[in-house]
């Protein structure tokens, strides 16, 4: 798939702006604070429906503006699609797709898919484990209507088993509450990790080769999922989470939250069977976040027949020369939008100056 078009009105520092995209590498350079990044965020919105930069709608809204609009148009493998997006300043957020609205931001996420890689996602290698459970629920949501629903239904079961624990005084009648939610927790809960089992070891083998590549061969990435619950037939994996959940009462009231399931899992990412988390220098851990994104593109592929579009923010300025030359030849067989002040890495692109 490839995104052919956006247009933009009132967005970020757009009042109006239309930008056409070619297959293949698309490189949108300027100097610094000419909307660089904002092109990218417009895409990654009509792709998962929120900023990867802020938390409220409305802050992607012009200065001074009552609302934004995103008009993308996507060629996939069989068809076209469009997306329309507006936001207003209240956060009231309207999207049609093929302009047929939608009721639920859940059936806008598959319609384009994406994946994001900026300098603040090494935060995916050596920051806490909610950023690669996060790293995963996106990849899996974009590929699975069904891993999408069940992480949907466990957050909210989760969040009502929470608040019990916050509001309940131990004793039976928590414990009996607790009870009826814990059947629902461990079903969807059983469901989310068996999923995600399933894709780290799919991702496994292509992030080692995409590693090697940008490595230059010198290092050996490896990556495992890490839970409290062992992988193995679904109804197994709901049934050891119920036990643990009968079993962690006392702590879970103590602390008054939730200490065990999907929520609390992770990702070991090693390197030459060193943690790369805790030990990694800071390069190391820039490549092996790379390659998980790069590792995510060929597992998408796979499963779903369609290429995903790459977003780089920034990226080229944090590699060597080598790796850059590298990940442009890595991303020349699908649609890369990458941001840069300059560009003269040789290799051909589309490429769509700002600030002009």
């Amino acid at each position: 798939m490839f995104v052919k078009k956006v247009k933009l009105d009132n967005f970020r520092n757009y009042s109006d702006k239309t930008v056409c995209f070619e297959e293949g590498l698309n490189v949108i350079v300027g100097p610094n604070a000419t909307g660089k990044t904002n092109l990218l965020e417009s895409v990654y919105m009509c792709g998962l429906g929120t900023s990867p930069r802020v938390s409220r709608d409305r802050d992607v809204i012009r200065w001074g503006e009552k609302g934004a609009y995103i008009h993308l148009e996507l060629q996939k493998k069989f068809r076209a699609h469009t997306i329309d997006m507006y936001i207003d300043s209240r956060e009231k957020k309207r999207v049609a797709i093929d302009g047929i609205p939608i009721t639920r931001l859940a059936q806008l996420i598959g319609t384009l898919g994406i994946v994001f890689f900026s300098p603040d996602e090494l935060k995916l290698v050596k920051d806490a484990p909610v950023e690669r459970r996060h790293f995963m629920d996106i990849s899996l949501s974009q590929q699975s209507a069904k891993y999408l629903f069940a992480l949907s239904r466990y957050n909210a079961v989760l969040a009502r088993r929470n608040k019990l624990l916050k509001t309940l005084t131990p004793g039976e009648d928590l414990k009996n509450s607790l009870s009826v939610w814990d059947v629902q927790l461990a079903k969807e809960g059983a469901q989310v990790i068996k999923a995600r089992y399933d894709f780290t070891r799919e991702l496994k083998k292509f992030a080692a080769q995409k590693h090697s590549v940008l490595s230059g061969g010198k290092e050996s990435l490896s990556i495992e999922y890490e839970s409290d619950c062992p992988d193995g037939a679904e109804a197994d994996m709901a049934d050891e989470l119920t036990r643990k959940l009968f079993t962690g009462y006392e702590k879970d009231c103590a602390l008054q939250y939730t200490t065990v399931g999907p929520h609390k899992d992770d990702i070991k990412i090693t390197l030459d069977g060193v943690d790369v988390r805790k030990f990694g220098s800071q390069g190391q851990q820039r490549t092996a976040a790379l390659s998980l994104k790069l590792a995510e593109i060929s597992l998408f592929t796979d499963n779903m027949g369609e290429q995903p579009v790459l977003l780089l923010d920034d990226v080229l300025s944090e590699l060597d020369e080598r790796r850059r030359r590298t990940l442009l030849e890595e991303t020349s067989n699908y649609q890369t939008l990458i941001t840069c002040t300059e560009y003269s890495e040789g290799v051909a692109a589309n490429v769509i100056k700002t600030g002009e």
